[in-house]
């Protein structure tokens, strides 16, 4: 089977345990780059097996991880994916169509979240989309949660889905859902941003109520319950960790 005409690039930290089957899944790319944070648990010699391009981009944020890459992709066209996204056939036939005759400045990918086998239909988890497929004249801005694309005026949209499986068990969501905290507050103190009886008290709360109630948790059973409990407490921990950001600068 023909290769795609595309670079795909997947940031990497301690991603032993899933890499390799990522790469398998990505036999039809022309080539593929791993930029890779810093492991220490044999992540870049797996990819290095699997005939993947490794660059040592340690000590900087994902977005950054991305970029190294893309700079130094040969194909016109990046997919930007991570380790535990795949691709399916569907998607796999959409993008050869793409690829060939690009009639957009990039496209738009939705994510099929799935959380310890359950797929998510309700909420966020169901309108998860993301620039994904892109020219590699394009960055992504570099901050240290969520990093996006910079901003690209009327993307297209692919109709087939990636399919996303953020979190191996439920312990290494809530080990996730802190690092992402801290980082987010480091962002926000970095902007000059403190955190207030409001942000501690009433926003986790608010959360809570939006994904369990209005976005509708509540019809997923017990996994919209906990994911809508885990994403509250990742809220709470984002501004007690900027509280406690500001207050140790003061103390000092």
């Amino acid at each position: 089977m023909p290769k795609l005409p595309v670079t795909v690039v997947i940031p990497t930290l301690n991603e032993a345990a899933q890499i390799g089957d990522a790469l398998d899944a990505l036999a039809w790319a022309d080539e593929v780059i791993i930029a890779d944070g810093g492991s220490n648990d044999g992540t870049p010699a797996i990819a290095r097996d699997r005939g993947a391009v490794v660059l040592e981009v340690p000590g900087t944020t994902i977005a950054a991880q991305r970029n190294a890459a893309i700079a130094t992709a040969r194909n016109a066209w990046i997919l930007a994916l991570d380790a535990d996204e795949r691709v399916p056939d569907a998607l796999r036939t959409e993008l050869a169509t793409v690829l060939a005759a690009p009639r957009a400045p990039a496209y738009r990918i939705r994510r099929q979240n799935v959380y310890l086998g359950h797929a998510r239909r309700r909420g966020e988890w169901s309108r998860d989309w993301q620039v994904r497929l892109f020219p590699r004249e394009r960055r992504f801005v570099e901050d240290r949660v969520h990093e996006r694309l910079e901003p690209v005026p009327n993307p297209g949209v692919l109709r087939s889905p990636m399919v996303h499986v953020p979190f191996r068990d439920f312990a290494h969501h809530v080990d996730k859902v802190a690092r992402y905290a801290r980082w987010a507050a480091e962002d926000l103190y970095a902007r000059g941003r403190r955190a207030s009886v409001l942000d501690l008290c009433v926003r986790p709360a608010w959360r809570f109520v939006r994904d369990y109630l209005v976005q509708g948790g509540c019809l997923e059973g017990r996994v919209g319950f906990i994911t809508s409990v885990v994403h509250a407490y990742a809220g709470f921990l984002k501004y007690a960790f900027l509280w406690e950001l500001a207050d140790r600068t003061d103390a000092a």
